[in-house]
């Protein structure tokens, strides 16, 4: 499959999230063990890497710079600001300028690195304009320390607030067959604009590779044990979807993982999709998804076998919904 290109970068369309080496889920690898894989995906063409101050309050971003920053130069890496420590200690949202500087120069210094290529305001301050925290990240491009701005888990209309105060290279939000509400205004506004659209979460958070069944239970610290798909009774529900998705998958001669991840790269020929694993094996899994060709009439069925109105359950709690401005279906 054709690179695809993020601001002035171009980069094979499938990326690696790394949140979970540190953060969100549980069974995580040892440190050994998370290099060795991090080393295994630049291997084997992963060249664009995403990581953020949150995960893990910097754990992630300084086991991604001891494994990688020898081989710098082979990937693109993106980072997060705005969301994890705040100067004060604590765990918070934090726009503001002094907030944001701060916390580049931590991840440069976690990382290892004098730059970071794609830099992503992580979320909205609802209490400082978004003007001004881009305008901040604008600061940091002008000195340097960041080749390209960010946004994640935005509006439409606020990407173009942003937008309007300095180019924005990628909008990253949730996005595949089971959660569509990109589809409402965002995926638009990127064609409009040039904005680069990443997709994390192509699999469903592991629903959609079978990661997930009625008897999954989930370790303190797994984000998805208070989500609400993945609780009674919208895990039945969802559940009972699969067994046709296996069978579109067989027919297709691919792993179900492979057939999420090769439908989110077939909605534009501009999407980088961002799936996250700490297993090698699942990493090859993943990057096979680029070999796999969807028909028009193919990708018909899967819409109308997944989606927004056949998947039951909200994507977030009332409490992380708060933390997010992403266009919500009715």
């Amino acid at each position: 499959m054709a690179k695809r290109k993020i601001g002035q970068f171009e980069i094979n369309p499938i990326g690696l999230g790394c949140m979970g080496f540190s953060h969100g889920y549980g069974g995580r690898p040892d440190e050994a063990t998370a290099i060795a894989a991090l080393n295994h995906a630049i291997d084997i063409g992963y060249d664009f890497l995403d990581t953020a101050a949150a995960y893990g309050m910097g754990a992630n971003e300084r086991l991604v710079g001891k494994a990688l920053r020898h081989r710098r130069d082979e990937f693109t890496l993106a980072s997060k600001c705005a969301l994890g420590a705040t100067r004060e200690g604590g765990r918070a949202i934090d726009g503001t300028p002094e907030g944001i500087a701060l916390t580049l120069d931590q991840s440069l210094e976690r990382l290892g690195v004098d730059h970071i290529d794609l830099y992503y305001l992580h979320r909205r301050d609802p209490n400082v304009p978004i003007e001004e925290s881009i305008g901040a990240l604008a600061r940091g491009v002008e000195a340097g320390k960041i080749r390209s701005i960010g946004v994640s888990e935005i509006s439409s209309d606020l990407l173009r607030r942003a937008h309007a105060t300095h180019p924005i290279a990628a909008i990253q939000t949730e996005y595949s067959l089971w959660t569509r509400n990109p589809e409402i205004a965002l995926l638009d506004t990127c064609r409009e604009l040039g904005v680069t659209f990443v997709s994390f979460s192509p699999v469903g958070r592991g629903f959609l590779a079978g990661a997930v069944d009625a008897t999954t239970t989930y370790e303190q610290g797994d984000m998805r044990g208070p989500m609400p798909r993945f609780n009674a009774p919208n895990l039945a529900a969802n559940l009972a979807l699969l067994d046709a998705f296996r069978a579109v998958a067989a027919d297709q001669g691919c792993t179900i993982a492979q057939l999420a991840i090769a439908w989110v790269l077939a909605r534009d020929p501009a999407i980088v999709t961002i799936p996250g694993t700490t297993n090698a094996a699942h990493m090859d899994e993943n990057m096979g998804a680029q070999d796999v060709a969807l028909s028009p009439a193919r990708i018909a069925e899967l819409d109308a076998l997944i989606n927004q109105t056949t998947v039951s359950g909200s994507r977030y709690t009332p409490a992380m919904q708060s933390m997010v401005s992403t266009e919500e279906f009715a």
